[in-house]
């Protein structure tokens, strides 16, 4: 480290030198060594990308990930010694020429990630008669350094060192060629073909099967919200989903008329159990495979799509229907796409049946997907779209499969970008159509930048078993690292016949899909959903039964929340935030969090820890430099000490950051039912703290175009006084006048949300307000 600060403050006082093997670029400089040509271009003070390709070539690429263009930032370069040194305001560039080596160190020296020297490989490749090559990169690591991120992985590693992984889309596997270093900056590398990821001792390697050049960014931050924030700035900014999309979700394989579906709906409101989504899964296009997917509802028990789309609404809910990437040959669809050569080869499910993938990097192909969708959906009042293997589903892989040439090369190249392509086709589209109806999108895989698409990943079809909830924990925080903020899983998990045979008849599969519901509360999406047994409460008994009371105690703790999760998800719209958050996001000088992967932060005040085995109490961490109130009770605990916590069936461990305050809602059966005129605000004593409450239109675009508003609270511990800021904003229909009804929770008992004891209402009309408690 020493060595490469004293060469830093060397290269600063040697005037520039330009060689014909030194140029100068637009945003950076551009280098000729023995073995490759080399770029380094700013697009950012602390993101730099990095190109390399062999000499004599230059290799046009639009990234399908990268939105950002360079900007103009001030960079000085400089060359001494076989050595060029691209500095900005954050970081220091070095590019040793003679071992073809890229090193990143801070603006003051501190080395942040090196190439190991002389290992960019580039292998000539014929890629479907393309005369390319197969690249590879190493990096080297520090050897106590915990990275993150490669997408959704079933394996239950937190840390992501000291393993290979094979990244090629599939079912249940996310795959995403970007890690996070807990020292402060991310490395997307570039490359949408299938990439075998490798970190051992000989270092950190990404090989990808084809690629006309290495093509990688790096991003720095310093600590994770900054490298999440500067990932949105380069790959895209997450919009804002609608207030309902955060309510609770039922769907089941599969509802088989239009009659159940509108029927179960009906059935949450007579038991007066909250809800607000219904999803109709695969089918209403009819049982004949060779109808796969129409995009249209062919099956005779749908006969009135549109009637059933009023009567949801007129329940206030809403519904989003399963639409997959492939089709049928009896369907429309297909035979629109296969007329104008619009459709790939590889068999996919089911097989044996002809059925089709659609070529989505072609934009003629994506307009036909949608015409269909929006013809046959949307037309009729469909609120949001459930995108399902958008991997895609590619089984059995075939000879030849790869080679097939799409819009944008061959499928091997593109492979890993179908997700990306095809959810964006859909939210660009649907934008097009309207902007007072924001888009949702589930969709079974991603890649990077599809926040920018309005599209929340989900687990896919995992089985119903308790060491697989319990991987979900870790997998979910390593796609939220990559930058996408948006995720959920199947409660019960999908697969539930394999190790509970009897389904919803057995008390054992009763406790693991309520600690799964209990987990689900605090993601993206709360949706019940799974194979070989219904899911609604109701199956489940009625109230008095404890599957049943610790189920609804859970959804009616989700709806009380909702002020406090749209906010968030408005920090994650407007400053690249996250909602389900790494403790080492929080608590970066606490490294006992560094490998913690089955609590975390949701938002930035509540610790959940999930309850992940039959046993009924949980060993947990609670991370230092703070001290935490258990959200039940009002116990406060120190920080940075290891503690047992009892969990009854119907607790989820859940405590609250010192200095937090939390927004709490009305009780209701539907996300808009109540307006949030009467706000319970609980402060939790113990630091100083602030909260940004945040309101719009719920439901449309306006907000892109300034019509929200915010309110800020403050809280003073020392003072023991709460500031209610100015309001800031307005839009159409806005509150004028409110109550909140604030708490201070000092080690009270029996709390949750329900105890209000020692409450001080004040009336806030939008001017400030300065609230002195005991």
């Amino acid at each position: 480290m020493k060595k490469l600060l004293a060469f830093i403050c060397l290269c600063i006082q040697i005037v520039p030198i330009m060689g014909q093997s030194v140029l100068r670029t637009p945003h950076g400089v551009k280098v000729e060594t023995k073995a490759a040509c080399v770029e380094l271009e700013c697009f950012s003070s602390s993101i730099i990308r990095v190109k390399k390709y062999p000499l004599g070539q230059a290799p046009e690429k639009q990234s399908l990930s990268v939105t950002m263009q360079p900007k103009k930032v001030k960079y000085k370069i400089q060359e001494a010694n076989n050595q060029v040194i691209l500095t900005t305001s954050e970081l220091t560039v070095l590019l040793d020429i003679i071992q073809n080596q890229v090193r990143f160190a801070t603006k003051d020296g501190k080395e942040l990630l090196a190439e190991k020297p002389s290992s960019t490989g580039f292998t000539s490749f014929n890629d479907a008669g393309n005369s390319t090559y197969r690249i590879r990169q190493t990096f080297l690591l520090d050897s106590d350094e915990a990275i993150y991120g490669l997408g959704q992985h079933q394996q239950g590693k937190m840390n992501q060192r000291n393993q290979t992984l094979f990244l090629q889309q599939a079912n249940t596997e996310i795959c995403i060629p970007l890690v996070h270093s807990i020292k402060g900056y991310a490395l997307f590398w570039d490359n949408y073909s299938p990439t075998t990821f490798t970190d051992n001792a000989q270092g950190m390697t990404f090989d990808s099967e084809v690629g006309d050049l290495c093509d990688y960014y790096f991003v720095y931050g310093g600590g994770a919200d900054k490298v999440v924030a500067g990932l949105r700035e380069l790959t895209g900014q997450a919009p804002m989903f609608p207030l309902w999309t955060f309510g609770f979700w039922q769907s089941r394989e599969r509802y088989v008329s239009q009659d159940e579906l509108v029927g179960v709906v009906a059935k949450y409101r007579d038991l007066k159990v909250p809800l607000d989504g219904i999803i109709q899964d695969w089918r209403y296009w009819g049982e004949d495979h060779k109808d796969w997917n129409a995009v249209e509802f062919r099956n005779p028990k749908f006969p009135d799509p549109k009637k059933m789309m009023e009567e949801v609404h007129h329940l206030n809910a809403h519904a989003i229907i399963s639409v997959w990437p492939s089709f049928g040959p009896a369907t429309g669809i297909y035979a629109d796409l296969k007329a104008l050569n619009k459709l790939m080869i590889h068999e996919t499910f089911p097989q044996d049946n002809g059925v089709k993938v659609y070529d989505t990097y072609d934009p003629i192909a994506r307009d036909i997907y949608w015409k269909y969708m929006n013809k046959n959906m949307f037309s009729i009042g469909m609120d949001g779209w459930w995108l399902d293997a958008t991997e895609p589903e590619h089984s059995p892989a075939k000879e030849g499969d790869l080679e097939f040439q799409t819009y944008l090369g061959s499928f091997r190249k593109v492979r890993n970008a179908f997700p990306l392509v095809s959810v964006g086709g859909v939210y660009d589209h649907q934008r097009q159509e309207t902007s007072d109806k924001r888009v949702f999108i589930l969709t079974r895989s991603a890649f990077a930048g599809q926040q920018r698409y309005a599209a929340q990943a989900w687990s896919g079809d995992v089985v119903s078993d308790w060491d697989v909830l319990r991987n979900q924990i870790p997998a979910a925080l390593n796609v939220s690292l990559t930058g996408i903020p948006y995720w959920n899983s199947d409660i019960g998990g999908f697969f539930s016949g394999r190790k509970f045979p009897e389904g919803v008849k057995d008390p054992a599969f009763h406790e693991l899909y309520v600690r799964w519901m209990q987990f689900a509360a605090f993601t993206g999406m709360m949706r019940s959903h799974g194979t070989n047994t219904p899911r609604e409460i109701f199956m489940f008994g009625e109230r008095g039964y404890w599957a049943f009371d610790a189920q609804e105690k859970m959804i009616n703790l989700r709806y009380r929340l909702l002020p406090y999760i749209y906010s968030t998800s408005w920090e994650v719209t407007s400053n690249g935030g996250s909602l389900m958050r790494a403790l080492f996001s929080d608590f970066p000088e606490d490294k006992k969090v560094t490998d913690i992967g089955d609590e975390y932060m949701f938002g930035k005040s509540i610790l959940v820890v999930p309850v992940i085995s039959e046993v009924k109490r949980r060993s947990l961490y609670l991370p230092e430099g703070t001290q935490w109130i258990d959200f039940w009770t009002g116990e406060k605990q120190k920080g940075g000490q290891e503690i047992i916590r009892e969990a009854p069936i119907d607790i989820i461990p859940l405590y609250v950051k010192a200095g937090s305050i939390i927004p709490a809602g009305p009780s209701v059966q539907f996300a808009t039912e109540k307006s949030w005129d009467d706000l319970q605000v609980r402060i939790y004593p113990g630091a100083d703290g602030e909260f940004t409450l945040y309101e719009d239109e719920d439901d449309n675009y306006n907000y892109e175009k300034g019509k929200y508003t915010t309110v800020r609270m403050t809280w003073s511990d020392k003072d023991r006084q709460l500031t209610i800021h100015p309001r800031q904003g307005s839009y159409d229909g806005m509150l004028q006048n409110r109550n909140f009804r604030i708490v201070v929770v000092d080690n009270l008992k029996g709390l949750g949300l329900d105890n209000e004891s020692y409450t001080v209402n004040v009336e806030y009309k939008g001017k400030k307000l300065n609230i002195k408690l005991p």
